[in-house]
């Protein structure tokens, strides 16, 4: 009986490894990081009436940094 546990004990570890490398591998892909950012800042590309020329492309330049900064591109 005490092997039984033992055995159980290490499947479950086993299991439980397996499914959280699993997560970080598919979390931390280029793609769903892509996605996360591409969601985190579209807000800010949306063109709101009234917005003045210089003003829109600051809101742009800002958005773009933000993205490259979530998307861990080095800025020079």
């Amino acid at each position: 009986m005490n092997l039984f546990r033992i055995a159980k004990a290490i499947i479950v570890f086993s299991l439980l490894s397996y499914l959280s490398i699993s997560f970080l591998r598919n979390y931390n892909s280029l793609e769903n990081i892509e996605k996360r950012c591409i969601l985190k800042f579209e807000k800010d590309f949306k063109n709101q009436l009234g917005t003045s020329y210089e003003e829109w492309n600051q809101i742009l330049d800002l958005a773009d940094n933000n993205y490259l900064k979530c998307m861990g591109i080095p800025q020079y």
